[in-house]
């Protein structure tokens, strides 16, 4: 492509950035911090959130977004779901017309409770959805700017544009799916984060491989369910953005949303876990929308209700897992 725009240089955006980068395509990086931006030119590394990963020369950073999306013939979202849409709101007077844009963001939005796809929507119109696309699948961005083997999906309503995303991606480390299912990916990977807080805070109570399997299994059934509403397909839930992204965070010490699990289990306040974090771990956010979701849609959520819990009401993990364990029995 002449030209490849990334809005967000957190770690997962300058991962996807380096990654196109990589394939010759001229890249720019936004970064809502000038400084930021400085000093990855300046060093040819994000020090702060990737510094793990040597930038080519095809890549620059910018913190004005106009430049960044000027000529830009793929732009990709990478920003937390909580400034989603305030980042396309400044996008928007500055994207080209013909552009294929990509979302790689996870989560729901809090006030709206919408998708990341329905944020896009809503803010840039409905004549734009045939553009849309949507990455999500496990992978740790350390992992893929080393390129380390990683299987990803990408899933969009036009199947021309999707599939020039797709090979967009592309490289011999980074195999890419694709899927027509925009809810089933997005619901896996925003509720995936909420579930591998569960499965941390299981971990760092020092209970064993049995509970973890089970947080998994069962939040894998709560995932499908709101999907099912929303209008996805299980079937999607039983493959990269689904069960795949779901072990990988549940399971994987890369996991910022585990990590904070891990420490509460612990017996840390989640402010302290925050503030030595150093990175957003979409699940802490995602956990009051997607409880206010499953209210709103008349969707049980057990897991996820105990997490909004203990993240906002202060319920200690190990009587939310007592919780779980003695609810009324039923089918699986």
């Amino acid at each position: 492509m002449s030209k490849v725009a990334v809005l967000g240089a957190g770690a997962w955006g300058t991962a996807l950035a380096k990654v196109l980068a990589d394939k010759q395509n001229p890249t720019f990086l936004w970064s809502h911090s000038a400084d930021l931006a400085l000093l990855i030119n300046e060093r040819r590394v994000n020090e702060r959130y990737l510094p793990s990963a040597p930038l080519p020369p095809t890549l620059r950073a910018t913190g004005d977004i106009e430049q960044a999306l000027s000529g830009a013939e793929l732009v990709v979202f990478v920003v937390p779901s909580h400034a989603m849409r305030e980042v396309v709101a400044r996008a928007r007077p500055y994207l080209p017309q013909r552009a294929l844009l990509c979302s790689a963001t996870k989560g729901i939005e809090n006030d709206s409770l919408m998708l990341m796809s329905e944020v896009l929507i809503d803010e840039l119109g409905r004549d734009v959805e045939p553009r849309l696309s949507y990455l999500s699948g496990p992978s740790f961005a350390k992992e893929v700017a080393a390129g380390q083997p990683t299987a990803v999906v990408v899933a969009g309503k036009s199947n021309d544009e999707t599939v020039a995303v797709q090979h967009a991606f592309a490289t011999e480390r980074l195999r890419v799916y694709q899927s027509d299912d925009v809810v089933g990916v997005e619901v896996g990977g925003a509720l995936k984060n909420v579930v591998a807080i569960a499965a941390g805070a299981v971990d760092g109570l020092g209970f064993g491989h049995n509970a973890r399997a089970g947080v998994i299994t069962r939040g894998l059934a709560e995932i499908a369910r709101i999907a099912m509403v929303k209008g996805g397909s299980p079937l999607t839930l039983a493959g990269l953005s689904g069960l795949g992204d779901l072990v990988l965070t549940c399971t994987g010490e890369l996991s910022r949303n585990r990590t904070v699990g891990y420490e509460m289990g612990r017996g840390r306040t989640l402010d302290d876990v925050l503030s030595h974090l150093g990175h957003v771990a979409e699940g802490v956010k995602t956990a009051k929308s997607a409880y206010d979701l499953g209210t709103k849609l008349d969707v049980d959520l057990p897991i996820t209700s105990e997490v909004y819990r203990v993240l906002y009401e202060q319920k200690t993990p190990l009587q939310a897992v007592v919780d779980l364990m003695n609810r009324s029995l039923r089918k699986e």
